[in-house]
């Protein structure tokens, strides 16, 4: 369904207009939000997820209309559903203001749809639930996560995923030996303006590292720096495959390249070849040549071909239209990968080359054979050659298998740079309306993915060979391990180490994410090969499981994560559930009780697995073949119950556990202790589930329901629709930490309770409810358990899981009402 919202204006604190949101467009499964704004940077937050942008797309209309400069667009993008839309809070913009401006508040943006798309959204909702009964049946027999995803994909609950499938073709391989019958003589145009620092390692990497017939043409356009014409000189002399030419005066970058290009193709030359544009920040390496000018070979439509590198728009590594800098030794790291990517018969088609390093079909300079001087100095000239060629019907090739280190600006300079790009790239719109349009669909589909995946891994890899880049499996459902690895990668990025998640439970099997300072690579596969063979590329990983609910084969999963370490590789197993320990990764039996250690024997059902083939795997079976991983990695508790928890299933194993417990993520207010004769008020704090205690939330609130006893029940935070709840409890909702002042006072909280039945691995939610200072109750299992127990103000609950645990609760609480009573009358 296509949606289209209507806008709003952004405006400061100050009362002032900083922007505008001019589109809100549920489009295909996606959320787009555009329009412009003077700020630092925008962030679209919905659904728990998020994504943010510095405003910087062109805006020729708002910079005419109100004489800003033009980078002022954004465009944001988040997976979204119609459904989400409306059964989810709204989308919000949170907009950082330049520095010394005005604060901005956070804006809401609230879907308001007629009539009609709401009927069709139920009739297409009604038919989906029909199709999903089988498994929805299944969920409500069994609890099996497998049933759970299908019933999601049946309702298409699922965000979509922003990323495409990983092509095999692009894989890495074998590299291709050089052909010893393709030798054409390539012309290499080579303008040079300053940037003397670079020149001598470009030319002597020309020299050393170009594998067919060449000569170098050399333009030196009038450069500043007075070194820069002497060397010339002295390099090229005696050089018999170099020709200087020399302008009288600075001309100009596009007019030097029309210069060595006219040369290039005179006839007093072999022009067998392409001719090679380079620029003299851009370090070619070893044979280069031969696969730059490969696909030329029996292809007449082929007009240009652009290698991969670390500055080339829509060709850069590791995130596409993201320059990034490299450390010596780096960019042949990368090209030693970009070698095995042997996939010449079905390069990508590209809307342009770009000219850093672009090898120029002859045929094609013969009908056109100069850049458009109208660009001035440079910049956006190749654009205008290429859309000129495509009209022709030219193509213009991505090369995966060569990388160019490109240390763009250099001759420039990136302030000058930039304006320049500014106003050249005003030309090629008012030229080519739909070229814009084109590089978007490139950017939005990227046909070289599984390309700019498996040389960002290569780059991930080269910036510290010695260390080893940490892999995570995870899920793909959310939840606390979720926030905890968001987190944990985000503290990496912070210090420039990039990481990488395998996902498992999404649309695919696999989901593979290199996360990157400029953004994430994400690719999906069902293959575990693929996934193999890039991961293969890292020359050291620290491969670290987070959780693995949710995947269609989890026995598989400790097989498949052994089939991926080296000997000098790490592994480290994360509790933040049980998972390995049972196929009921909360050890709850089937009825929901939690009854001690899962050990075999154990024949409560909930403790086995079935595979898609239908067969059982019983909890011995599971356990052994977790065994054979955890007995290969370092086991991380975050909580001395879960110490406990492992250590009993895998006795010989007690030496690889190590208690590692995790720090509040938010400083948590500290609360005034309530009135001594306030009346009791008994708050549930979190999100809960079944596990969380769901059903004994509901069981209180029954109770006061039917018999007016107990304190006054109030639920900040949401519950599992499935238990629906009386009118005996207030139901609060989603909030914030910085809310908890706020929401005490409102609701007259006197104590908290923390209803969670299983033994949690570690309770951020409880850590929370103690810092306030309020007391707290909390069954004496688990992280839950540990935490009350050490907390001068946290109050343990007798656990019994044959016992009625809402009764219990109650009971306990009222023997505190008598203690205070007590203590109120002394």
């Amino acid at each position: 369904m296509d949606v289209t919202l209507p806008g709003q204006p952004i405006v400061d604190q100050a009362g002032q207009t900083v922007g505008y949101i001019d589109v809100m467009r549920l489009c295909q499964g996606r959320l787009h939000v555009s329009g412009w704004a003077l700020a630092e940077k925008l962030r679209l937050v919905f659904a728990g997820t998020e994504t943010e942008v510095a405003p910087t797309l062109r805006r020729e209309d708002v910079a005419s209309a109100l004489g800003l400069s033009d980078n002022v667009g954004f465009n944001l993008l988040l997976p979204a559903t119609l459904d989400m839309l409306l059964n989810s809070a709204p989308p919000g913009l949170v907009v950082t203001p330049r520095p010394g401006h005005a604060q901005i508040h956070p804006i809401s943006l609230p879907v308001r749809l007629p009539l009609r798309p709401r009927a069709r959204l139920m009739a297409t909702f009604l038919r989906d639930v029909t199709a999903a009964a089988p498994a929805i049946a299944g969920w409500m027999l069994t609890a099996n996560p497998v049933f759970r995803k299908r019933v999601k994909a049946r309702l298409r609950l699922d965000p979509p995923q922003p990323s495409g499938m990983i092509d095999p073709r692009f894989l890495p391989g074998t590299p291709a030996r050089p052909d010893p019958d393709f030798a054409p003589h390539v012309d290499i145009v080579l303008p040079v303006y300053n940037a003397f620092d670079l020149l001598r390692d470009c030319l002597d990497r020309v020299e050393r590292h170009t594998d067919l017939p060449w000569r170098l043409i050399l333009i030196e356009d009038g450069s500043t720096d007075a070194r820069v014409r002497p060397f010339l000189r002295d390099w090229a002399a005696g050089r018999d495959r170099v020709e200087l030419l020399e302008n009288p005066q600075n001309m100009g970058f596009i007019s030097s390249v029309n210069r060595g290009l006219a040369r290039a193709m005179q006839g007093d030359q072999p022009q067998t070849g392409p001719v090679v544009l380079l620029n003299s920040d851009a370090l070619v390496p070893p044979g280069w040549a031969q696969r730059l000018v490969r696909p030329f070979r029996g292809a007449p439509d082929v007009a240009t071909v652009t290698p991969m590198s670390n500055d080339a728009e829509i060709f850069s590594v590791p995130a596409i239209c993201c320059r990034t800098m490299l450390a010596p030794g780096q960019g042949e790291a990368i090209d030693a990968v970009a070698r095995r990517l042997t996939c010449e018969a079905h390069l990508p088609e590209a809307p342009t080359g770009v000219g850093f390093c672009m090898a120029m079909g002859r045929r094609w300079l013969a009908q056109v054979p100069e850049l458009d001087t109208t660009f001035g100095r440079g910049y956006g000239e190749e654009v205008d050659w290429c859309q000129k060629v495509a009209r022709r019907g030219g193509r213009h090739l991505a090369l995966p298998g060569l990388f160019v280190e490109h240390r763009g600006g250099e001759s420039f300079g990136s302030e000058e740079k930039h304006a320049l790009v500014l106003h050249n790239n005003r030309i090629v719109s008012r030229r080519y309306p739909d070229y814009d349009r084109s590089v978007q669909n490139f950017i939005v589909t990227d046909p070289l993915l599984t390309a700019r995946m498996g040389l960002g891994l290569a780059w991930a890899g080269s910036l510290d060979p010695a260390r080893a880049v940490p892999v995570y499996l995870a899920h793909s459902m959310g939840g606390g391990a979720d926030h905890w690895l968001e987190h944990r990668m985000a503290a990496d990025l912070e210090e420039g180490r990039p990481s990488v998640v395998l996902r498992v439970g999404g649309m695919r099997r696999w989901q593979l994410e290199l996360v990157t300072p400029q953004g994430r690579i994400v690719g999906q596969s069902d293959t575990v090969g693929q996934i193999r063979d890039l991961l293969a590329i890292l020359p050291r990983r620290h491969l670290v499981y987070s959780c693995g609910v949710g995947d269609p084969d989890p026995v598989e999963i400790p097989e498949i994560l052994l089939s991926l370490l080296r000997e000098a590789d790490r592994a480290t197993i994360l509790f933040h559930d049980y998972f390995p320990l049972s196929p009921s990764y909360t050890l709850l039996d089937k009825d929901g009780a939690y009854r001690g250690p899962v050990r075999p024997p154990r024949r409560d059902p909930a403790h086995s697995a079935r595979r898609p083939d239908g067969r059982r795997v019983p909890l011995e079976d599971w356990q052994a073949v977790w065994a054979k991983f955890a007995a290969r990695a370092d086991l991380a508790v975050f909580s001395n119950s879960s110490a406990l928890q492992v250590a009993a299933v895998w006795p010989d194993l007690k030496d690889r556990i190590h208690l590692r417990p995790h720090g509040l993520r938010h400083a948590v207010p500290r609360l005034n202790p309530p009135a001594a004769d306030a009346p009791p008020v008994l708050a549930v704090l979190g999100n809960i589930g079944w596990q969380k205690g769901a059903g004994l939330v509901q069981s209180l609130a029954r109770r006061r329901a039917r018999d007016g006893r107990g304190p006054r029940l109030v639920l900040i935070g949401n519950i599992d629709p499935a238990f629906d709840l009386p009118d005996s409890i207030t139901l609060h909702g989603s909030y914030m930490v910085s809310d908890l002042p706020h929401l005490v006072s409102q609701y007259g909280v006197t104590h908290w309770l923390i209803p969670s039945i299983w033994p949690e691995t570690f309770c951020y939610t409880v850590h929370e409810a103690l810092a306030t200072g309020l007391p707290v109750l909390a069954f004496g299992l688990g992280a839950q358990g540990d935490a009350v127990r050490a907390a001068s103000n946290g109050i343990e609950i007798p656990f019994d899981a044959e016992a009625d645990l809402a009764q219990t609760v109650r009971r306990t609480f009222e023997q505190i009402q008598e203690i205070q009573n007590i203590r109120q009358g002394a």
